[in-house]
């Protein structure tokens, strides 16, 4: 069946047409998104630690994962073992242990976390077994309605939202944590 055919057999099936609404939908706010946020990103798996600008990222970190012995990550400050930048391959970033990027924009919603690519190889985002996300406090927002109206792509051309680990209950319906991505993320809400 050709594509325009398809597209005909399914208008013809609508038995009722809306029109669209005359004002624009407005997201859900929240008093504290700080707090909204916060809560929503321990509902779904994650943790977050919060600390000033003032305090040394490196030193939470290390003291957040201390049996870790890979660490990879390009953001600026943050001592790694490994750098996605500078890397042959992403295969590369196998075993890394703790895997430290940049968000962009945290949504209180729903607690997930605009991550674009800043990187040459973003498997980190997905191949580390836990994932740490800076996020400075000032660019949290309401609802995914506002976080798309902020969203910039870059050079790569790539960006994802992130919510919390990794997990599914496909499989016999036994949630499994780190099926796909990181088996647990942390996010360091910076003041």
């Amino acid at each position: 069946m050709k594509k325009e055919e398809l597209l005909n057999k399914l208008r013809s099936s609508v038995t009722q047409q809306f029109d669209m609404p005359s004002e624009p939908v407005k997201g859900i706010t929240f008093t504290d998104i700080s707090k909204q946020f916060i809560e929503m990103s321990k509902t779904v798996g994650g943790k977050v630690i919060e600390v000033k600008n003032t305090d040394d990222l490196n030193t939470i970190i290390h003291k957040a994962y201390p049996n870790a012995k890979v660490f990879a990550s390009v953001v600026k400050g943050i001592k790694a073992d490994l750098n996605p930048d500078t890397i042959a391959s992403a295969a590369e970033l196998n075993g890394t242990d703790v895997g430290i990027i940049q968000g962009v924009i945290g949504v209180a919603e729903n607690g997930c976390i605009w991550i674009p690519q800043t990187m040459k190889e973003r498997a980190i985002c997905f191949i580390s077994e836990e994932l740490v996300i800076l996020l400075d406090r000032k660019n949290i927002v309401n609802n995914m309605h506002e976080a798309y109206k902020r969203i910039e792509i870059n050079s790569y051309g790539y960006g994802v939202f992130i919510s919390g680990p990794s997990k599914t209950a496909d499989i016999e319906q036994a949630l499994v944590m780190g099926a796909q991505a990181a088996r647990g993320v942390t996010v360091i809400l910076i003041d």
